[in-house]
């Protein structure tokens, strides 16, 4: 306190060494500092906490990722049992094509592990935890952002690696379930067949025209490339045979001839806006899961900064 110190300052003036004006403002200065600084500390001390909103808020965010990836991780393993995966993992390897489950199993992983992070992060207040789940958030927006930028730049490239893409997966049509019901699916969708049209399906052994093919599918299509009769209500899954021995001016009264290539660039700026919609509401809560996190480890490091002042 400073009246003692002006007190015991002129008691020593008459029985030692004087204390020199600057030596006392000084001591003074010194012990109103501490006792300023004491009082600071106490008050942070007692009423600095994290945010219970931001926390709980959080935590509600990231259990809908955490949910979201178990339920991919269990359909996508599902699959892998019912097509004999899991019991020889050695098929991973000998799978043609694009496998669909891989995707659902590396988006179900991706998912768990974000959303076991930014739970877990929340209730124990991990920075560490946190942090990582707010990089990773940052990581997949800025590469969604990349790769919508690089389309729209580069139409003709991604325009011939989907190319290959849909040609990788003809070949492999008869060989995977799943990419037997992802090319159905979208061949029926879009009411298209084949990547540019169905001459492309002479890319499949068992659809090719050339005569060392024994197939009783031998110059036809898939049934979803055929034009739908409103007459029959079972689907005729034989409705592309031969259909490719006939001319070819014929083909669109049985077979749909447009490419899918031709039809999803056609399809896009028909549903732009639902596109941009569904874009833009995914970039928003990636932003708000991002805004919630770096908020809530500012607040957890401002306790910890308050308890150590």
């Amino acid at each position: 306190m400073r009246v003692p110190v002006s007190h015991s300052v002129s008691k020593a003036s008459g029985r030692g060494p004087r204390m020199s004006q600057h030596a006392v403002e000084s001591r003074q200065t010194h012990l109103h500092y501490g006792s300023t600084s004491q009082k600071m500390h106490y008050y942070r001390y007692s009423n600095a906490e994290v945010s219970c909103w931001y926390k709980y808020l959080l935590f509600s965010y990231n259990i809908v990722f955490w949910l979201a990836g178990v339920v991919f991780l269990g359909v996508g393993l599902w699959a892998w049992s019912e097509k004999g995966v899991l019991s020889d993992l050695t098929k991973v390897t000998r799978l043609h094509g694009i496998d669909p489950v891989v995707l659902v199993l590396m988006v179900g992983v991706v998912m768990f592990t974000l959303g076991f992070a930014g739970c877990v992060g929340a209730l124990r207040e991990n920075i560490c935890l946190l942090k990582f789940f707010c990089g990773a958030i940052v990581l997949i927006f800025f590469l969604e952002l990349a790769v919508a930028v690089l389309a729209f730049l580069f139409q003709d490239w991604v325009r011939d690696r989907f190319r290959e893409f849909f040609e990788s997966n003809i070949r492999s049509y008869r060989d995977d379930i799943d990419l037997q019901n992802l090319i159905d699916s979208l061949q029926k969708a879009n009411q298209c067949c084949g990547a540019y049209g169905p001459e492309d399906w002479d890319l499949n052994v068992y659809f090719n025209c050339s005569g060392a093919s024994y197939s009783r599918e031998k110059c036809g299509v898939p049934f979803s490339c055929c034009v739908p009769d409103p007459a029959q209500k079972v689907v005729n899954t034989q409705c592309g045979y031969d259909v490719r021995i006939q001319l070819k001016s014929k083909w669109d009264e049985f077979i749909f001839t447009k490419g899918c290539i031709q039809a999803l660039e056609g399809w896009l700026p028909r549903n732009i806006y639902i596109v941009a919609g569904v874009f833009i509401a995914i970039s928003l809560l990636q932003i708000f899961g991002i805004f919630l996190a770096r908020t809530l480890i500012s607040d957890i490091e401002a306790v910890k900064a308050g308890h150590h002042f």
